[in-house]
């Protein structure tokens, strides 16, 4: 599986930072990649949420400033995949960090027992 592992992350964001630490700590060959200078495409988003068989909400930082301010607690259960998705391509700030991308799976947000699991630690 070494260099097919994409972290993205943000290096100011405190769990980003214990995630990438810990990949270093297992040894882990990835390639990373800052989500604000190159935010997911829509295409991609698509792409990684259809392999993680999560719901497209758990791509939403919703802890994050951005969400806050534009009111999404109250508009995502109303707005469609498609306009989910275009909204998560305009700002890597809205998408929920950090992301561990394989090549059969993606998961948002760091959970050391879900990473290992997919990295077969």
């Amino acid at each position: 599986m070494a260099g097919k592992i994409l972290f993205v992350g943000y290096p100011k964001c405190s769990t980003s930072n214990k995630a990438q630490k810990w990949l270093d700590a297992q040894g882990v060959d990835y390639t990373f990649r800052h989500i604000v200078e190159k935010n997911p495409t829509e295409r991609e988003l698509r792409t990684w949420h259809k392999r993680s068989g999560l719901p497209l909400k758990r791509f939403f930082n919703t802890s994050g400033m951005l969400y806050r301010e534009m009111g999404l607690s109250g508009k995502l259960p109303t707005m469609s995949d498609d306009d989910m998705y275009a909204l998560l391509a305009t700002d890597g700030m809205l998408v929920k960090r950090p992301l561990l991308v394989l090549g059969d799976a993606v998961i948002p947000g760091f959970r050391e027992d879900d990473w290992k699991a997919a990295l077969a630690l």
